[in-house]
């Protein structure tokens, strides 16, 4: 993955993104111009090829306004500890040097690498850098119509937001980083959705490209690949299933069709059985499991549905399916009906916050998995069979509680909700209840942001990213209402070096769904692999799917 996968557009922040963000460029940039950053003098001497050129100055005001004017200010002047970049050092240094630096960055000082922007894209904002002591205001439409820059207080590590999000940037939550509950207060700070700026795409790291695969659907959520190539995605909005076929050269489906309508609120989508032959697509509407007649290259359902099981309606909705490896287990997703209600006195709770298995047949349902609040995605690991699944945790203990996870998922195994959490820590809320319990809290795999709202996951098997992508999960998180400042609206990557195994570290792939005054744009859902190798995200902000192809070093 790209470790230096940033854009450190000098504006020390571009969104703010490392930790300390903009405090880096600030406290760095205030230095003499002959020790500026420690830069190379041959990495000095190299001449911007974009310099004094005005469409290029121009696009990289726009590119400013996305990434630093939330730090710098819209005119570059800087505010408190974080320096102006109209005047002293970065006026005074080369724009080779100022060029090396965003794309180094330096986490230290709180700068973060801009690697990951274009190097187009970084070269357009130094040449408009050198022009900021004549500017005024940042003269593009979007900074205009944009509000105020979000100046809450840097978040502490390993806690973050989404300015410090960034391609490449590695994190890693531990048990023993958890604050005590309510060391913040629970904040109510739901995203406010705007359309998404012209020109603007989400940020991959380098070597990545993005285009927009489709647009103006009805809430996008799950996507999954049919062994055929075929892409199979639940349009919960309209309740209804989209098949995309083939491929253009611009990365577009050269063919689409309406595979079943009339559902409420599909999510869920598994091939029965497994391999290359299905016979059945079964669909995880938000009160039942249903199943329609298939075969590889149907367009159009062949058949009407089948009811395969009931499933408890209301609450969180979204219900995903997996078949396990050999065939044999069909499992159900189901998320409770509320935020920390106790089960042993809310009957609305029965067979919730589980992940129920069923016969293929809907017969023989028993509980695989429980104490798990929301599991909106689950996936088998192919190479071994391993049940996997994202989970939305609780909210209303702070900022910082409780997190959301990435976890294998053991047979029998209970996590915590919604007497414990995280390996046997008690929520207030229930004090007292289920002591027997806290020891058999099973401390999950990965522990994500808080609050990030982490939807779906698919494991990497092509071979078109590099190879250490290979075996590795992709997780979307959606964002959610419940901390100050906002963090999630991202896809991030969960690096398995090879192995089975997740070491608890993640990774930010796909950031720049929010905009740098807050408001959001995008929100991604869910994943998968195209036949080309490269990774489908739907996002329900836009309407939206986007495809991340490689394209080289």
């Amino acid at each position: 993955m790209a470790k230096h996968s940033s854009v450190s557009s000098i504006s020390s922040r571009v969104v703010c993104l490392a930790w300390a963000g903009c405090v880096g460029l600030l406290t760095t940039i205030v230095q003499a111009q002959e020790t500026f950053h420690h830069v190379p003098s041959a990495a000095a001497s190299v001449a911007n090829p974009y310099h004094g050129q005005v469409d290029a100055i121009h696009a990289g005001g726009n590119s400013y306004a996305t990434y630093c004017a939330s730090c710098h200010g819209a005119a570059g002047q800087g505010a408190g500890n974080i320096p102006s970049l109209r005047q002293g050092p970065a006026q005074q240094t080369t724009e080779g040097a100022l060029f090396w630096f965003i794309t180094k960055g330096d986490v230290k000082d709180g700068m973060p690498s801009w690697a990951a922007l274009p190097e187009q894209v970084r070269w357009q904002i130094v040449a408009y850098l050198k022009t900021l002591p004549s500017v005024k205001v940042v003269a593009t439409q979007q900074t205009a119509m944009a509000g105020s820059p979000v100046h809450t207080p840097p978040p502490t590590p390993p806690f973050t937001d989404f300015r410090y999000e960034a391609p490449g940037v590695t994190r890693k939550i531990t048990l023993a980083d958890l604050p005590a509950p309510y060391a913040t207060h629970s904040a109510s700070n739901g995203p406010e959705m705007t359309s998404r700026p012209e020109g603007t795409l989400p940020i991959a790291p380098p070597g990545f490209k993005v285009n927009l695969y489709a647009e103006g659907l009805d809430t996008p959520r799950v996507i999954r690949t049919a062994p055929d190539g075929d892409i199979f995605l639940a349009e919960s909005g309209s309740g209804q299933i989209r098949v995309y076929r083939g491929m253009t050269a611009d990365g577009k489906p050269a063919q689409t069709s309406i595979f079943v309508a009339n559902l409420d609120k599909p999510y869920g989508i598994a091939f029965y059985p497994t391999g290359p032959d299905p016979q059945w697509v079964y669909i995880g509407d938000t009160n039942a499991v249903l199943r329609f007649p298939y075969r590889n290259g149907d367009l159009k359902a062949r058949g009407s549905a089948e009811h395969i099981a009931d499933l408890p309606a209301g609450g969180h909705w979204t219900r995903d399916l997996a078949f396990s490896r050999d065939n044999k287990t069909l499992f159900v997703a189901v998320g409770s009906a509320s935020n920390v209600d106790d089960p042993d006195t809310t009957p609305e709770e029965k067979h919730r916050a589980n992940i129920l298995a069923f016969d293929p047949d809907g017969s023989n349902m028993r509980v695989h998995a429980w104490g798990i609040r929301n599991p909106s995605g689950i996936a088998i690991d192919p190479k071994n069979g391993q049940l996997w699944t994202t989970v939305n945790e609780r909210d209303g203990l702070g900022d910082n509680l409780v997190p959301d996870y990435i976890t294998a998922v053991s047979e029998g195994g209970f996590y915590g909700w919604p007497w414990w959490y995280m390996g046997g820590h008690q929520d207030p809320r229930h004090k007292g209840k289920h002591p027997e319990l806290q020891n058999k809290v099973i401390t999950p795999d990965v522990i994500l942001q808080p609050h990030n709202a982490s939807l779906q996951i698919t494991f990497y098997e092509a071979s078109h990213f590099p190879s250490e992508y290979h075996g590795d999960l992709f997780a979307a998180e959606h964002g959610s209402w419940n901390k100050a400042t906002r963090v999630g609206y991202e896809v991030i990557r969960i690096p398995r070096h090879h192995t089975s195994k997740a070491s608890g570290e993640y990774q930010d792939f796909l950031t720049g769904f929010v905009l740098p005054d807050g408001r959001v744009w995008g929100r991604p859902v869910s994943l998968t692999t195209a036949t080309d190798g490269s990774l489908l995200v739907t996002d329900d902000g836009s309407n939206s799917i986007w495809r991340v192809d490689y394209v080289g070093k």
